[in-house]
């Protein structure tokens, strides 16, 4: 059965729409703007998961953990080097 040349044209019509409307939200979701908020909304809902929260929270414990540790090291080799100074000047 021959189809009418009106109907393919209304055919063709309703195509250019939809592909008109899938180009427009594709270009939406594209925006800089648009993909910062969805990275901004997943990362919030990451953040709230409490599996993610005890990470989180074991990471920062480590980290202050580590400068610490650092911390103390640096001030014990700073007491080192002046006790190295002050016998080395009792030793003139």
């Amino acid at each position: 059965m021959a189809r009418n040349i009106d109907d393919i044209q209304r055919e063709i019509e309703r195509t250019r729409r939809q592909l008109a409307s899938t180009l427009d939200q594709l270009a939406e979701r594209s925006r800089p703007q648009a993909l910062v908020g969805d990275a901004k909304r997943e990362a919030t809902v990451k953040l709230q998961e409490p599996k993610v929260q005890a990470i989180l929270g074991g990471v920062a414990a480590a980290v202050v953990g580590l400068v610490a540790l650092s911390v103390v090291r640096s001030r014990k080799k700073a007491n080192d080097l002046k006790e190295i100074q002050r016998m080395l000047a009792e030793r003139r």
